[in-house]
């Protein structure tokens, strides 16, 4: 069992390869992309999305207390970034919210959130938006718990197939 307190900072290049593994077996084990999807490659290759998107991890302290591990990311795409779908001109925007299972009931995906709440605050912007599938439901009690509301308006489909539902927090 993982310790300590969930701490959140902008991922490291050294950080890429565990966030790409993490990211992609997080979505491959939850059900929500199938081994040879191409949006597996999206959600693998951290460095693409960090080169014109902010890549933040949360990590707790490994059980011996010696070390830390990142068992969390998410992909933050303010104002000017490629990687935005849904977002306003006055929000910003996270995508690819993941969690390895050894972080989760832990607050990690809470704090990678707050952490993106926090950087539109920190830029001045009017809120937050992101998109998620319908059968990411843990996801959505949380986006609700901090205060984003769902909107049909806001929904959207990328690719056949693949519907979305938007969620957004104005402040």
């Amino acid at each position: 069992m993982l310790q300590g307190e969930v701490v959140v900072r902008r991922a490291a290049h050294d950080d890429f390869a565990r966030v790409g593994q993490l990211t992609f077996a997080a979505y491959l084990t939850d059900g929500f992309v199938e081994t040879g999807n191409p949006y597996g490659a999206q959600l693998q290759d951290t460095a693409a999305r960090a080169a014109d998107a902010e890549v933040w991890v949360a990590e707790i302290e490994d059980p011996s207390g010696s070390s830390s591990l990142v068992v969390g990311s998410v992909t933050w795409c303010p104002v000017g970034s490629s990687w935005r779908e849904v977002a306003r001109d006055d929000e910003g925007e996270f995508r690819m919210l993941a969690v390895d299972p050894s972080g989760r009931r832990r607050g990690v995906a809470r704090r990678l959130v707050e952490q993106c709440i926090e950087l539109a605050r920190e830029a001045d912007l009017a809120g937050v938006a992101l998109s998620s599938m319908p059968t990411q439901t843990s996801a959505h009690q949380l986006y609700l718990s901090l205060g984003f509301h769902r909107d049909p308006a806001d929904d959207w489909t990328p690719v056949p197939g693949v519907d979305l539902w938007g969620f957004r927090l104005r402040f």
